[in-house]
């Protein structure tokens, strides 16, 4: 079973307009409500793919109950922990003559200790086999050392864990040896303080992620497509041709794709190739992309050894 983890989920209030005027009234052409969170469109992209995934994370109030409702358009499993405060919402603002997209971020509900205690012991049915994903924000009053936690406990247990962050947070879980790391090419960048000129140095600095642990390193490059990294090798996936219509989801529905293809086939070149479609697609679609698209974008898609 793969289990995905999104600490701070949200309802993501997309809204579209012509144009947005600071310091006025704006009104809405239109407007879509959404299930929103890193893990959350893992598990979509798992549905998709017809992989099994459990969602967890903290959900609470009123708009966790709309939260959980949205969700269940989805049809898929999930094993929240119940919290006091509020779940969050995410407010996007799609200006469609500008060409701008801003975003305006909740911050989340603070979690207590007794609500900690019982999102870790949720997790003691994880074991040899399964992969857990740890993705996105974490709540305000909770720090990395939270994954870093739930790292430690599903080892243990005999599971391997996926975590999608970046900065200081990343590098502290490189000792633990994370399945996969899927930093782009600018983090990539900024974690070591460098500036990259060609793809060799961008191998290079993604072997360093190796070096200190990681088992693959997977490296998004926009419109440049995309590296998967081991210690002996290197592989680029090209980018398709497409309109890039929602560049969020997309590193999440790449992982998704890897992380799925991955614990069905142990095929970390074939896992690659599907990561890459899965991302494209979204990329191209006006939410996480459906199966239809993801087959469509996967034969414009080949791997070459570097």
């Amino acid at each position: 079973m793969i289990y995905t983890i999104t600490v701070n989920p949200s309802i993501d209030y997309v809204l579209q307009l012509k144009n947005l005027t600071i310091g006025e009234v704006n009104r809405t052409q239109n407007d879509v409500k959404l299930p929103g969170g890193k893990g959350i469109n893992v598990s979509r992209i798992m549905k998709e793919l017809n992989i099994d995934s459990t969602a967890l994370g903290f959900v609470g109030g009123a708009t966790g109950s709309m939260f959980i409702e949205l969700l269940s358009e989805h049809n898929l499993k999930t094993a929240f922990t119940q919290v006091s405060e509020d779940t969050r919402i995410n407010v996007k603002i799609n200006a469609v003559d500008q060409n701008e997209e801003t975003e305006i971020n909740g911050a989340g509900p603070a979690i207590t200790d007794a609500e900690r205690q019982s999102f870790m012991d949720n997790l003691d049915g994880i074991g040899e086999g399964d992969i857990v994903v740890m993705a996105g924000s974490l709540c305000k009053n909770l720090d990395s050392k939270f994954y870093l936690d739930i790292a430690k406990k599903i080892q243990e247990q005999g599971a391997e864990f996926i975590i999608d962050t970046t900065g200081q947070a990343l590098l502290d879980a490189l000792p633990l040896h994370p399945l996969i790391v899927k930093p782009n090419h600018h983090e990539l960048a900024e974690l070591f303080n460098v500036t990259f000129k060609n793809e060799d140095e961008i191998i290079t600095y993604a072997r360093k992620l190796l070096d200190k642990g990681a088992k693959h390193v997977l490296v998004s490059m926009a419109g440049d497509g995309a590296l998967l990294v081991t210690k002996d090798k290197a592989y680029k996936a090209n980018a398709p041709k497409g309109t890039v219509i929602n560049s969020v989801g997309a590193g999440d529905s790449m992982i998704a794709g890897f992380a799925g293809t991955f614990m069905e086939t142990k095929d970390a070149i074939e896992s690659f190739h599907m990561g890459a479609a899965c991302g494209s697609a979204t990329a191209f679609s006006q939410d996480i992309a459906i199966r239809e698209k993801i087959d469509k974008v996967y034969k414009d898609i080949s791997i070459t050894e570097i």
